[in-house]
């Protein structure tokens, strides 16, 4: 499948920004963030996002250069369905010895938050796989070798439960999917994401079973 940014569309576009075939640098305008009430029990939904559209199964990866510049500043992978559902991976700035690599995954207007705390970095690749609803989001330091973050569900997209005790095969896609990269700031704060080594193939995560 080709992989064109140029045709991409924003949510949310940053005062700055340029676009490639596959090539995406963005800068984050402060006070940026995608979040949904859980916890904090604000709602944010103003992070920059340039995403494409498949309705196929698919495989998503890209590298993510950065150079933060305060804590929880961010970028990366994002799916933006709409406000109350939607995905994003990323490296979230902390302090100086401490970044944290994580998910949010936002379900019917409630968002989570998965981390691994790992040592501050200024280069991330990320991959995410499509099978119907489900997703599978990894992570590598160098782009070679990939680590699974989770794997999720998003309920917009159509149920997969089957009836209690019986064997189903992973259902097709149902509506087509937005996804990209993205950035945001949520301080007074800004910094420049470049997003590079973008390609789109048909999906290489192994159907269960």
């Amino acid at each position: 499948m080709s992989i064109d940014f140029t045709k991409a569309k924003w949510i949310n576009p940053p005062q700055e920004f340029r676009i490639g075939e596959t090539v995406v640098s963005m800068t984050t305008d402060p006070h940026s963030d995608f979040w949904q009430r859980t916890y904090y029990g604000f709602r944010n939904d103003n992070a920059h996002a340039l995403q494409l559209t498949s309705p196929e199964n698919f495989t998503f990866t890209v590298k993510a250069t950065f150079d933060y510049q305060a804590q929880f500043d961010q970028c990366g992978v994002v799916m933006y369905l709409d406000s109350q559902n939607w995905f994003k991976a990323s490296i979230e700035a902390e302090n100086e010895t401490l970044s944290r690599l994580g998910s949010v995954v936002t379900n019917l207007g409630y968002s989570d938050w998965a981390t691994t705390d790992i040592l501050p970095t200024r280069v991330m690749w990320y991959r995410l796989h499509r099978r119907g609803p489900d997703f599978l989001i990894e992570s590598s330091p160098d782009g070679a070798a990939f680590h699974q973050m989770r794997v999720f569900h998003l309920h917009v997209l159509g149920e997969t439960t089957p009836e209690m005790g019986k064997q189903f095969p992973p259902k097709p896609p149902e509506q087509p999917v937005r996804f990209g990269v993205y950035a945001c700031s949520p301080l007074e704060s800004s910094f420049t994401a470049v997003f590079s080594e973008l390609s789109l193939e048909p999906c290489q995560w192994q159907a269960h079973g």
